[in-house]
């Protein structure tokens, strides 16, 4: 995530996110702003067909090496089951790290991937300043790397994201057609991590926007149980604040942590929550009786560590790859959810085909997925 603030800020920020699962997050975003919105181009997927996979690839030899910042939490689960699960129909080994986040832990794992001399390396989520001399690294000696939400540093890397400022659009959509544009709204953010930032570059577009949503609060904690953290936070800023009608949390925890606020205070039929991000367990949540969670905007997580491992062995192959790779998000309304009887992210997937893109990164020698 790259840190907007000065460096005793990112300190504070470094400690507080041990053992945190930021869905979609991280430290350390792009230097000069936010990655493209745009959709990956027709060049992200594969060159034509071949027959078989290329020698190594059929051998088992290619080792890709999947450095995380963090592991634990739902979203990174299943971030983590795509990628394994895309690996070996790629025909691929991924030898997996995580930090538990710890950034110089993170640092340690990429320097060991390199001198171990894989052929290609994934870094999921990291802070800038720690990973990027291991990165240089690795680029001085000829491994292809992609980088999911965080900053490599360099234009030789594949940089994959999701598309953040159309995840906090999409949501935002559907808070002012709820709110016919005004009302007071409390806002969940904590400013250095990538994906927040960009999605806070919308909210303060759409305020703008719409001069009739007034923010009267900005709360916001990330630790190693940020949704109670942010419960706690919400229910002093609404008994602070009794004419609010929404809560913008544009990360899942945050979301979480605003449900919660709002039913321990028995405000569900007038305060309702507007996310990002999803999960089994985020499902769970919004479809349960009176939730007032009734909006987000997420990528498939599985579905974006599978693209990770793509677009890594289309590197170790040689074929060309777009230098940033963006997997389009989709809105996910509660009707929708309870009318579908969606209960998990298998069906939701099954319900909105979008939130997978086999063409992106495509691998022409493995069964698509």
């Amino acid at each position: 995530m790259t840190m907007r603030n000065t460096r005793s800020l990112l300190g504070v920020l470094v400690g507080l996110i041990a053992a945190v699962g930021l869905a979609g997050c991280s430290q350390g975003a792009p230097a000069g702003g936010a990655a493209s919105s745009a959709a990956p181009s027709a060049a992200s997927a594969a060159p034509s067909p071949t027959a078989s996979a290329p020698e190594r690839f059929a051998s088992g030899e290619v080792r890709i090496a999947l450095v995380r910042q963090l592991s634990s939490g739902d979203y990174f689960e299943q971030w983590l089951a795509g990628a394994e699960a895309e690996a070996k129909a790629i025909g691929v080994r991924l030898e997996v790290s995580s930090a538990d986040g710890n950034n110089d832990k993170q640092a340690l794992n990429l320097e060991q991937a390199v001198n171990t001399k894989v052929d290609a390396i994934i870094v999921d989520h990291g802070f800038a300043d720690t990973v990027q001399p291991a990165i240089k690294k690795a680029v001085e000696a000829g491994i292809p790397l992609v980088a999911f939400d965080v900053d490599p540093g360099t234009p030789e890397a594949v940089v994959l994201g999701q598309d953040d400022h159309r995840i906090a659009a999409k949501a935002l959509e559907v808070l002012k057609a709820d709110t016919g544009g005004t009302g007071e709204v409390i806002y969940v953010y904590v400013a250095g991590f990538a994906p927040l930032d960009r999605r806070n570059e919308v909210w303060e577009q759409f305020k703008k926007d719409n001069p009739g949503i007034k923010q009267v609060a900005q709360i916001g904690v990330v630790n190693s149980s940020t949704a109670s953290a942010v419960a706690d936070q919400a229910k002093a800023a609404l008994q602070a604040n009794p004419n609010v009608k929404a809560i913008f949390a544009p990360y899942d925890e945050f979301a979480k942590g605003a449900v919660l606020a709002v039913k321990e205070l028995g405000l569900q039929d007038r305060v309702k929550v507007y996310g990002a991000d999803i999960s089994t367990a985020d499902i769970a949540v919004m479809t349960e009786p009176n939730s007032p969670w009734v909006a987000t905007a997420a990528t498939d997580p599985s579905n974006v560590g599978r693209v990770a491992v793509r677009a890594a062995a289309l590197l170790v192959a040689g074929e060309p790859v777009d230098k940033t790779l963006n997997v389009p998000p989709a809105l996910i309304t509660q009707q929708r959810l309870r009318d579908g009887g969606i209960t998990n992210m298998e069906r939701l997937v099954a319900a909105i085909p979008e939130l997978t893109t086999p063409d992106v990164a495509r691998v022409p020698w493995a069964p698509a997925s």
